[in-house]
């Protein structure tokens, strides 16, 4: 009986990663829907086109929280039980996105990633932001370190012998932040996607 109150974590972590601080960040500082400017994302590097690195840096911290608050609340629930984890976890990349509060539009689900992939397992998420930090860096394309990082997830959670639904996690979770990045890739093939310093008009 008590491995099912695991499965309260599900709800609990799509409310978590529906927290809009992107969202919010825009209506405090400057009275805006960010939704309408930039790439239209309630996420950090839209925020950072927006509204300048402060707020993109806070904005990214509290993305990573929640994650990490996701998976934390459903290994206390469900005592570690990793089918409860995982099922928590997606469902935070799933309410990132598709936000309860924003009638479901959100972000790309790449910083609320990146807290369950540290508090799942602290190496492949440290692993993670360092290649997508290496591509950003070199190529200024935030949308391509996000993909390139998404896609390595499943491989890094077998690497470093994390249990199969880890794996299957990784690969799932990376393809949906994959998907979402669908219109980046497109405009990245055709050399008109906005590099990372570029400014949106407000």
């Amino acid at each position: 009986m008590n491995s099912w109150i695991g499965a309260f974590g599900i709800p609990v972590g799509y409310l978590l990663g529906s927290i809009p601080s992107g969202y919010w960040a825009g209506k405090w500082l400057k009275n805006i829907d960010i939704r309408e400017y930039g790439s239209k994302s309630t996420g950090a590097t839209n925020v950072l086109r927006v509204l300048g690195k402060g707020p993109a840096t806070a904005v990214f911290t509290a993305d990573v929280f929640k994650g990490v608050l996701a998976v934390l609340s459903a290994q206390f629930l469900s005592q570690g039980s990793d089918l409860w984890v995982i099922a928590a976890g997606l469902m935070a990349i799933l309410g990132h996105s598709k936000s309860i509060f924003l009638n479901f539009s959100g972000g790309k689900s790449v910083a609320v990633s990146v807290g369950l992939l540290l508090a799942m397992d602290w190496r492949v998420g440290l692993c993670a932001l360092a290649l997508w930090g290496v591509i950003v860096g070199l190529t200024r394309w935030v949308s391509l370190g996000s993909v390139l990082a998404a896609l390595s997830i499943a491989p890094m959670m077998y690497i470093f012998s994390n249990p199969p639904s880890y794996v299957l996690f990784g690969a799932v979770g990376g393809l949906y932040v994959i998907i979402r990045h669908k219109a980046n890739m497109q405009r990245l093939l055709k050399g008109t996607e906005p590099r990372i310093g570029e400014k949106a008009e407000v």
